[in-house]
């Protein structure tokens, strides 16, 4: 049974940076591609960024111009990804969600609470 199990959310101030993890099981992650998602309240899911199973790299326009210099890296010998993010501003309030792409189907974490406030 695969599961994906995020960490790394919390309270962080505006200007703040905060480091999230997602923890698979399953021996083929590394043929995985990896997404961030993210869900604001009253608002739809919305993709944050994505890795490929070969490390290519892409962020969401919403994010591009601020989550680029944040950064989407994955350890496949731990079978895990991370999403760096700095200079948080209040609207990256959200519950972060992990998603995994294989090639029969695909695995949602539990979510992980972003909140940015003063």
């Amino acid at each position: 049974q695969v599961q994906l199990v995020e960490s790394g959310g919390g309270l962080v101030q505006p200007g703040g940076s905060l480091r999230l993890s997602c923890a698979a099981s399953g021996s083929i992650f590394s043929m995985w591609a990896m997404s961030w998602y993210r869900q604001a309240p009253g608002k739809q899911r919305e993709i944050v960024a994505t890795i490929t199973s070969d490390g290519t790299t892409s962020y969401a326009d919403p994010v591009k111009g601020r989550f680029t210099i944040s950064t989407i890296s994955r350890d496949n010998a731990k079978n895990t990804v991370y999403l760096q993010m700095n200079s948080l501003k209040p609207e990256d309030t959200a519950v972060y969600y992990c998603k995994g792409i294989s090639p029969g189907a695909n695995y949602w974490g539990q979510g992980t609470q972003v909140t940015v406030s003063s």
